[in-house]
């Protein structure tokens, strides 16, 4: 396997990094796309959804709250069918819907994903370097701030945008009325308004980047070395990327099925039009559910998370890293020619 050449952005420039990141981006959710809505039909099959519900669905590189639309025969997740298990349930979609439907709801939550993505990564490559020429190039603090910081970037920007998506796909309003509901909600409201959930996502996302990106430089230090190679390889990107995702998706969990308890029970009592009252805190949240299952309802869905997880983190990193290879050695081509 060819070496990717040095992880440090010498001789790339931030579009380079974006263009590297985007494309990650798509490659993600072209994989990890087909797992979720697999893992959605096959929970709609159980247990149908009605008006006004919630479920996540995920394109492998974040999470959408999706609310159930009534009557519409045609929505990918209320299509009919009599699956035993995934490998089942994939055979049967490609024989039946063709293989299209394996990547149902994706360029929606596309829109997102990749500004996003594209935040997340180039934030925290360029605050890595700045971070190094202050604190030194081997702090081991550095992937933690770093990754923490592009996080409640990337996160900040974004949850206006999937309050708006989520709007516009449970009442399909014009844009006109999107912008009279979303000004009167600010004038009622304020402007905070607009990032409702932001709290949730940043108290699973930011100590998720965190360890993740302290334990994916970490391994990608210790495979260099133990293959004996100064620059990471593809494999070495890849295998760093699955660990690191796997440790961190399991220590976050917790946080994980608070923020999808919140988030859809906010959305169930908005879109049922139930007065909303005083919303439950974290805290109160994550009681509630010890107090009905036990420790072991905070880590409810563990495998489902970690089978998406795991190959999306793999594939992101390493598309990433080759892609500012790519972009490094096409830099250094072209600074050699007369």
């Amino acid at each position: 396997m060819a070496e990717m050449g040095d992880s440090n952005l010498k001789g790339i420039t931030v579009t380079q990094q974006a263009i590297a990141s985007c494309c990650g981006a798509i490659i993600t959710s072209l994989c990890v796309t087909p797992l979720d809505v697999i893992k959605t039909r096959l929970q709609a099959q159980s247990n149908p959804f009605s008006k006004g519900k919630c479920f996540v669905y995920s394109s492998g590189l974040m999470d959408h709250i999706c609310v159930c639309e009534n009557g519409d025969s045609k929505a990918w997740y209320k299509k009919p069918g009599h699956f035993k298990g995934m490998l089942d349930a994939f055979v049967k979609i490609i024989q039946i819907e063709g293989i299209r439907s394996l990547w149902s709801g994706l360029p929606p939550t596309l829109i997102m994903a990749l500004p996003a993505t594209v935040i997340y990564f180039t934030c925290y490559d360029q605050l890595s370097e700045a971070l190094k020429s202050r604190l030194g190039k081997d702090n081991e603090h550095i992937p933690v701030l770093a990754g923490s910081l592009s996080r409640v970037g990337s996160v900040t920007v974004v949850s206006p945008l999937e309050l708006i998506r989520t709007r516009m796909q449970y009442r399909r309003l014009s844009y006109k009325q999107l912008y009279t509901c979303i000004s009167s909600e600010v004038a009622v409201d304020g402007w905070f308004s607009l990032w409702r959930g932001w709290s949730s996502t940043v108290l699973r996302d930011v100590p998720f980047s965190a360890l993740y990106w302290h334990n994916y430089e970490r391994f990608k230090k210790m495979l260099c070395k133990e293959v004996g190679v100064h620059e990471p390889t593809f494999f070495i990107a890849f295998t760093s990327g699955v660990a690191s995702g796997s440790i961190a998706a399991v220590i976050t969990q917790p946080f994980d099925v608070v923020k999808t308890h919140r988030q859809t029970e906010l959305w169930t009592r908005k879109t049922s039009e139930i007065p909303q009252g005083g919303r439950p805190s974290a805290w109160a949240v994550t009681r509630k559910i010890v107090a009905q299952n036990g420790i072991t309802g905070l880590f409810a869905g563990i495998i489902p998370r970690l089978s998406k997880v795991a190959p999306a983190c793999a594939i992101m990193i390493s598309s990433y890293e080759y892609g500012k290879s790519f972009f490094c050695h096409l830099n250094e081509k072209m600074n050699q020619r007369p």
